[in-house]
């Protein structure tokens, strides 16, 4: 049986982001959310945290994936850039 598919989103108008297998989404997004829930950090603090989250368990590249992921979090308006230098990753608040 073939794998169910998400087409991931990607937050620049006009590019298009990846298709990747929905139950490897799951997991990095749920990570991801996780991560970010506890406190902002940049792309390169973020990555390292999936990395360790999911290093023993994950099947397929995790930067690549967590990548794909983060960008279509972007896009779906879940998680937001700071805008500060450096630039940090924090989930976006109800009323932002």
């Amino acid at each position: 049986m073939k794998e169910e598919q998400i087409q991931t989103l990607h937050p620049i108008p006009g590019k298009t982001n990846k298709r990747i297998a929905l139950e490897k989404y799951a997991v990095i997004k749920e990570q991801i959310l996780s991560i970010l829930s506890q406190s902002e950090l940049t792309h390169t603090e973020l990555m390292e945290q999936l990395y360790a989250h999911v290093k023993d368990t994950f099947e397929g590249g995790v930067q690549w994936y967590g990548e794909t992921v983060k960008l279509d979090l972007e896009a779906r308006k879940m998680i937001e850039r700071t805008g500060t230098k450096p630039e940090k990753y924090r989930l976006r608040t109800a009323n932002a």
